[in-house]
């Protein structure tokens, strides 16, 4: 943007130097010294001319989506480093369940290995794999959470307990920062779709539209944290 507007500041500062140099007195002077005055007005409302037509929405908006991505893996930062204590507490009330722990454990692993770098918002294939990741982790999840059913000693343990309550509000603050990118997103794909913004592609060459979230009822659920067990059942109406 700056590198377009260079060659209208250059030739304003011609313009004015022009002006300040014209000797006073005459129609004739009057009228170029006008006619000087109407370039130079015009020349200056072509940045705001721009800025109305939105060649500065694409920028922006890209901008404001990869905000909201970089809150996404904060989030889900935040339940990796909390996987580890939670795995070892439930380990030791229940260490028969081995085969969800090393399901989650494993889960984990893949999760942290995809890759993610700036071609990732971009790209289908990595995107995909990125969130399959990440919902496969949050399902495994689900069911470490449930084991606590069976095991009261370590349903009542306070790490457990605190553990748990972390991991209730990361995920719903991961169901939120999901959402908010989505629809950052929509708004910033939607530029390149719409007329005449979509225009302005040709100068912002290096941008392009970015991937969303899909629904899906394990990433956009958060794991059952419940204190309490399964509901009573309802009594029989009298016969």
């Amino acid at each position: 943007m700056v590198s377009l507007l260079k060659p209208v500041f250059r030739r304003t500062r011609y313009l004015t130097a022009v002006i300040l140099r014209q000797p006073l007195g005459g129609a004739t002077h009057v009228k170029t010294f006008g006619k000087m005055i109407a370039r130079a007005a015009l020349i200056l409302s072509i940045p705001v001319l721009l800025a109305g037509c939105g060649i500065n929405n694409i920028p922006t908006k890209e901008e404001a989506a990869k905000a909201q991505w970089a809150e996404v893996q904060n989030q889900y930062q935040r339940r990796s480093d909390l996987i580890p204590n939670l795995v070892e507490t439930v380990k030791g009330y229940a260490a028969q369940e081995k085969g969800v722990l090393v399901e989650v454990t494993q889960a984990r692993a893949s999760a942290t290995q995809v890759k993610v770098d700036a071609s990732t918002l971009t790209d289908p294939a990595k995107f995909q794999q990125y969130s399959q990741a990440q919902d496969r982790l949050s399902g495994v999840l689900g069911r470490l959470m449930m084991i606590k059913e069976s095991y009261p000693e370590l349903k009542s343990n306070e790490n457990f307990m605190a553990l748990q309550s972390q991991l209730e509000g990361t995920e719903n603050r991961i169901t939120i920062a999901r959402r908010d990118y989505n629809e950052a997103v929509r708004s910033y794909n939607l530029e390149f779709k719409t007329i005449p913004n979509s225009f302005w592609t040709v100068i912002h060459s290096g941008s392009k539209p970015m991937q969303m979230f899909a629904a899906s009822t394990q990433a956009q659920a958060a794991p059952s944290v419940s204190f309490t067990g399964p509901p009573a059942p309802m009594p029989k109406p009298a016969q």
